[in-house]
């Protein structure tokens, strides 16, 4: 079996493959590589791992007849031989020469079973169910828009998004700083905390508050995402420098007139002492 594949752009730069999830487009290019020299692949699971994919890209694919699948869990890349022709000598045929039976070639290159009905299987973990996908026409080389299983790619989206809120970390109960591009930081609430550790003598929240007026007041200054941290590090540090903290600055403020007060008495004792 050949070592490399190759694709071609009516497919790869067709509106209907660029408009798919990336991780759809991802899994749809590993099953290619691992496809035999007839476009045939087994390995669906093992291409969901590498592409980081999911069962609903898979059914994305077959919705859209990328790919097409058997009731033994095969499936074959449809567009396979308009992008992928080897010489006789390089050629080792597929194994799965009753799958094979059931195709025929379309005058573009692409496969279509031969009965005209296309009815994709959907795998569910390591077994088949038998679950079957809505009908569409295949007349065309790739489905149109119109016959898109909207819902489908809508679940897809969701679980994407709800999988995203859910790796997010809480943020801290701060003034989020505003960035050059417009949008706005907050520091994840972990970092807060080693803020508030590392610079004992400064009250970060109130800083926090500073340091948004100062992004306001000075917008062609306003840092990068990428550099915000470091501006941030910057200005505690001052700050703990200078001792200008809310809570220890009144502990600095008490202490001194403490030491004041008790160099007085000493000196009033001492005038005593000497009969002034």
């Amino acid at each position: 079996m050949a070592e490399k594949r190759m694709f071609t752009k009516k497919i790869t730069d067709a509106d209907e493959f660029i408009s798919l999830p990336s991780s759809t487009q991802a899994l749809y290019l590993h099953l290619c590589m691992a496809a035999d020299d007839d476009g045939f692949n087994n390995q669906v699971q093992m291409a969901m791992f590498k592409a980081h994919a999911s069962i609903d890209d898979v059914k994305i694919l077959l919705t859209k007849r990328f790919i097409l699948q058997f009731e033994s869990g095969v499936i074959v890349i449809k567009h396979w031989r308009m992008a992928n022709a080897l010489r006789k000598d390089r050629y080792t045929e597929t194994a799965y020469q009753e799958e094979l039976k059931r195709l025929k070639i379309k005058d573009n290159g692409s496969y279509t079973l031969a009965n005209g009905e296309e009815e994709p299987w959907l795998p569910d973990g390591c077994q088949m169910v038998a679950k079957r996908l809505p009908q569409y026409s295949v007349d065309k080389d790739i489905i149109d828009n119109s016959s898109i299983d909207t819902t489908i790619i809508a679940q897809s989206q969701k679980a994407q998004s709800q999988q995203t809120i859910k790796n997010e970390k809480p943020k801290a109960d701060v003034s989020a700083l505003l960035l050059n591009d417009g949008t706005e930081w907050l520091p994840e609430q972990s970092l807060y905390d080693e803020y508030v550790k590392l610079y004992p003598n400064v009250n970060v929240k109130q800083q926090f508050n500073a340091m948004r007026g100062w992004c306001m007041s000075n917008p062609t200054k306003r840092k990068t995402l990428r550099g915000i941290k470091k501006f941030v590090n910057t200005w505690l540090s001052k700050e703990q420098d200078r001792g200008y903290s809310f809570t220890k600055g009144n502990v600095n403020n008490a202490e001194s007139e403490r030491q004041r007060q008790e160099y007085r008495d000493f000196n009033d004792k001492l005038n005593k002492l000497r009969g002034l």
